[in-house]
């Protein structure tokens, strides 16, 4: 499982996992299904509605106006309608971000597009899977132009709570603050997260992400005394939500 850091514009450090080339060729074959089981509804309603007889007219007609333009910009205007979303990407939990945290914009999408004739279509897609396979990011040429990437924006793993601390080692430890039965494990979950942060990347957006959870953290509690050392105090919490919770 390959991830990939990205820092916002507000600095502060989200760790994505990179989606991996199976669930990006599985997206494109779905996306190629829908678009086209489209043409050939298209086909069947622009039968019945002209009711010609001259199918080569007709053809050469629904071929140029209809066929060729949707099998050229069916990704292109979806990514921009989706934000970088395709009903394939979407069913795969598969999405475009760009690498500097700022959202895609249409230059993006536009350069992506432009090369996936030349990543895709033209090598059989064996260029974009060479370099998927290969690059640290997971970007095919495309991607590496328009500084984007290819994320799952559902894990593959769940973490569980019972995942986040050793129990063999609380085995003997008292809990501090029996109140903390009040929280979900989604809440120690969030717990878990800023302090993973603060630790990996203490900048200011990060330490105030700690302040303000604690803060709210001791309202909750009713502990009048504010904890000096803020990482210890989420931690205890976090012994103490297993030990009387598990």
């Amino acid at each position: 499982m390959a991830n990939i850091e990205i820092n916002t514009s507000q600095n502060v450090t989200i760790e994505y996992e990179l989606a991996p080339l199976r669930d990006r060729i599985l997206a494109f074959i779905l996306d190629s299904i829908i678009m086209w089981a489209g043409i050939f509804v298209l086909f069947l309603l622009c039968l019945l509605f002209f009711q010609t007889r001259d199918m080569e007219n007709f053809m050469g007609y629904f071929l140029y106006l209809v066929i060729l333009p949707i099998f050229f910009f069916y990704s292109l205007v979806s990514e921009i309608i989706g934000n970088g979303l395709t009903i394939g990407k979407s069913a795969l939990k598969i999405k475009i971000v760009k690498l500097n945290g700022k959202e895609p914009q249409l230059n993006d999408f536009i350069t992506r597009w432009v090369f996936r004739s030349i990543d895709i279509y033209l090598s059989l897609g064996s260029i974009a899977s060479l370099l998927i396979s290969s690059s640290d990011k997971n970007q095919r040429m495309g991607d590496i132009l328009a500084n984007t990437a290819v994320i799952k924006f559902k894990p593959t793993y769940v973490i569980a709570l019972k995942d986040l601390l050793n129990r063999t080692s609380l085995e003997n430890y008292q809990p501090v603050y029996s109140e903390v039965t009040r929280f979900k494990d989604e809440d120690m979950l969030l717990v878990k997260q800023v302090i993973d942060r603060v630790e990996k990347h203490p900048n200011i957006a990060h330490y105030e992400a700690l302040n303000q959870l604690v803060e709210k953290i001791t309202q909750q509690l009713n502990i009048s005394q504010r904890p000096k050392n803020k990482i210890e105090f989420l931690k205890t919490l976090l012994k103490d939500y297993i030990v009387l919770t598990r």
